[in-house]
Formats: structure tokens, sequence, C-alpha cells
């Protein structure tokens, strides 16, 4: 796999780990360019860390990844420790994510990057705990992969998932993957859209 500057990452044998598609991940650093350099990025479900090391590569001042499997996390150290330039810090966590979101409680991130397995039950819980924990600072952005199809049942790409205090600031469409952008809704005196 290869990421921003012709870097190779490396990968994870097997279909353990669905990477976020190429064109994905660049439409997504397209739409957060000039947001990027010296951001705090959060990285929910890593896999092989292709989004947390584009961070890097990008000029990301922190990057911190979860992910529950210890293959991934190995990887994900490696390919980070390749991109990392003095003066970023990174972070890989093992666990669940829920859990592990508890655990940063009082951190904020400017960019959330969360891409789980599409048929998973994870959406909801997370974006929950997201907000109640509140990571996203409050001029951030939380991007939410998923399939165009299927959004573990609780909802559709149109409306996406309801979440305390956050709002769906955007909505793109790639093939079969979605991608539901979401900020910190504007409060009581806010007026207009921030888009």
């Amino acid at each position: 796999m290869r990421i921003y500057g012709n870097r190779q990452l490396k990968t994870i044998p097997g279909q353990t780990i669905r990477p976020t598609p190429a064109r994905v991940r660049e439409a997504v650093f397209n739409i957060w360019q000039g947001a990027i350099a010296n951001c705090r990025w959060l990285d929910l479900c890593t896999g092989a860390g292709s989004m947390g090391a584009e961070a890097l590569c990008r000029g990301a001042s922190l990057v911190v990844g979860i992910d529950k499997w210890s293959k991934s996390c190995s990887v994900v150290q490696q390919n980070w420790e390749m991109v990392a330039q003095p003066g970023q810090e990174f972070q890989v966590l093992r666990g669940d994510v829920v859990v592990r979101l508890k655990s940063l409680a009082g951190e904020k991130f400017d960019r959330i990057y969360f891409d789980p397995p599409y048929a998973s039950d994870l959406y909801q819980p997370v974006l929950d705990a997201i907000a109640k924990y509140q990571l996203l600072a409050d001029e951030g952005e939380l991007a939410v992969e998923h399939s165009t199809h299927y959004w573990s049942g609780m909802a559709t790409p149109a409306r996406g998932i309801a979440i305390p205090t956050l709002e769906i600031s955007r909505q793109k469409v790639y093939g079969n993957t979605a991608v539901t952008f979401y900020r910190r809704e504007l409060g009581e005196w806010g007026v207009g859209s921030r888009e």
C-alpha cells in the first residue's frame, strides 16, 4: 500500500483487515487539506494505519490510533515509525475502542477518522462515546466511513446516525463506500450552515 509521497506501508495479509480504498483516502485528505498540518488526529479501528500514516506525512503533530487486534497494532506501530518526523508524536492503543475512548476523556482532536468493519455494531456506541467524552475539538471534524448500502441497520447514508452535540456537515459517496462528516453543533446562537 502506498500513501502520500509514494511511501510504501506494511500491510496485513488475508481478509481480516479492509483498508480504506486509495481513492477514498485521497478524497478525504483533499477535503481536509490545509487542516492537517499541526493537527491532533484520532484514528479509530486503525487497521494497518494508512489514514494515520497519511496524516503524519502531511504534518499532523499527534496521531493516536486504536485497534483491538494485536497484529494490527504491531503493523501500525512499524508503519508510523517509518513516516513520523522529529517533533511528531504518535501512540497506538490496543483494546476495545469504546473502552479506550473513555481513557482519552479530556483530550481534544481536530480530526477523527472512524472506519470499523462495515457490518459491525460499533457505529452507535463509538459515536456516542466521542460525543460523551467531548473528544472533537470546537472546530474539528469527524469522518465516518461506511457502506452505501448498510450502516448496522440503524440509519441510511442519507440520514446518518444521530449523535448528541454533533451534526452532519457533509456526506460523500465513492462507489460502494460512503463517508459522513460530523462537526460540533453550532449551539443555541449559531446561524446558518458551516459548509
